[in-house]
């Protein structure tokens, strides 16, 4: 462990790059009624209860919040009311949106010193409900004290208003370890947090002003359950990449799994906010998804998008995900392999098990109101196309390959690439994009 106060006036000092120190995430460990970690192949029940008179999810904590001001006229009060700016970041933006929309539920702002603190030791919040990852405003201003009121701008537009509660120099050191199993910067969500983050963290109630301006349309948590079927199960797939032919397997499957009835549809929810450094940008993230809808046309399907900045924190950001799903709808989750991982950027090496994040999804699910869908391992094959690979073993199957990086050492050569791997409408966006 690391010295739980550490200097942080340059930003960067706050974590060691040495790879000994990771470990698995601090976690909660769930209520009674939270269920037990079960086996990375086994479907434990969370037995959903939907509210009696939607038919939907309810909200984590009970409501869905609500933090925009309507009522034009009063926004140049709000405005006047302020004695100091924020220019957000690109992930403050993501995290005021999803503050202001209500996927943060049962969030009313950033969270303060005590909040922030119970989030980082026991993934949860005061009030007891489960919570993944502290959402903060960070800052460098020596001058911001508890009291002021701080316009949150982001690229020109006034976004919401902040009433800062309080003031706080972080422990980034024990959020690192904590939060993301390891103080190495070699991952990229402990990079960002020391590198990218302000020496300070401050927390208090948001009032909305206007969504950000975005090219690619991110409906509300509000705006998505007003098209979700009462009384169904709504299974919801994340994902930050374009969605090839295994993923579309997956997920499609994911409708016929023991623990999902009949009645049901698939939420198909990407993020499209900052991710990894190597990533597809978001912009033609939201092409590709947007011509593979019309390509495919599946009424079992929904799409919409998640302004969300990826941490990358594998079981705690599983746990993120699935909260942000139950407040826009979902009452399953798809928890695939290594969920929300990352590798080392100088070793290669994954930072978490293959089944980390299902186990404590696994965990907490019957808490959440929630039930998960461990992902299946599907493989082509040459002779019975998509399959499970147990399937594909037993019967002896053939199985088909292609790698990432052969991919796209194919794609920008200009090569056909094989159409059981890949959507031809995705493919198209691809290749215009690079």
């Amino acid at each position: 462990m690391l010295a739980s106060k550490v200097s942080c006036a340059s930003k960067a000092r706050v974590v060691s790059s040495v790879r000994r120190s990771s470990r698995r995430p601090s976690v909660s460990k769930s209520s009674s009624k939270g269920g037990v970690r079960g086996s990375s192949n086994v479907v434990i029940a969370a037995q959903v209860t939907l509210d009696a008179t939607t038919g939907l999810q309810v909200p984590h904590g009970g409501t869905l919040v609500d933090l925009m001001e309507t009522d034009a006229a009063k926004h140049a009060d709000l405005k006047a009311s302020c004695n100091r700016t924020i220019e957000c970041s690109d992930r403050n933006a993501c995290d005021v949106e999803l503050l202001v929309v209500g996927g943060f539920s049962p969030l009313t702002g950033f969270l303060n010193e005590d909040d922030y603190n119970s989030t980082v030791e026991n993934m949860r919040l005061t009030s007891g409900d489960l919570f993944g990852l502290p959402i903060v405003m960070d800052t460098d201003s020596e001058d911001i004290k508890a009291g002021d009121k701080v316009l949150l701008t982001y690229q020109g537009e006034d976004l919401a208003v902040m009433e800062v509660e309080s003031k706080y120099v972080p422990d980034k050191a024990k959020e690192a370890l904590n939060c993301y199993g390891t103080s190495s910067i070699e991952h990229p969500g402990v990079l960002m947090i020391s590198t990218e983050r302000g020496k300070y963290y401050m927390g208090g109630k948001v009032t909305g002003l206007k969504l950000p301006t975005r090219v690619f349309p991110c409906a509300t948590p509000a705006e998505v359950r007003a098209t979700l079927p009462p009384n169904a199960d709504v299974v919801a797939f994340q994902c930050r990449n374009p969605i090839h032919r295994a993923h579309y397997e997956l997920f499609t499957r994911a409708l016929d799994a023991e623990n999902v009835k009949d009645e049901c549809v698939c939420l198909v929810h990407p993020t499209c906010g900052p991710t990894q450094g190597d990533d597809i940008p978001g912009i033609v993230r939201y092409q590709t998804y947007e011509v593979l809808a019309k390509e495919v046309d599946n009424p079992k399907i929904r799409w919409a998008y998640l302004p969300y900045s990826m941490h990358m924190a594998g079981p705690r950001e599983a746990i993120q995900h699935m909260i942000i799903r139950k407040n826009y709808g979902a009452s399953h989750f798809i928890i695939g392999r290594d969920m929300a991982g990352s590798k080392s950027s100088i070793s290669g090496e994954d930072f978490y098990g293959a089944y980390d994040a299902q186990d404590l999804a696994k965990a907490n699910a019957a808490e959440l109101n929630m039930d998960t869908v461990p992902s299946l391992n599907i493989v082509y094959t040459e002779e019975k196309g998509y399959v499970t690979a147990d399937v594909a073993e037993k019967d002896g199957l053939e199985v088909m390959k292609l790698s990432g990086t052969k991919f796209r050492k194919m794609l920008r050569g200009g090569e056909d690439i094989p159409e059981w791997f890949a959507f031809k409408s995705v493919i198209e966006v691809l290749r215009e994009a690079s």
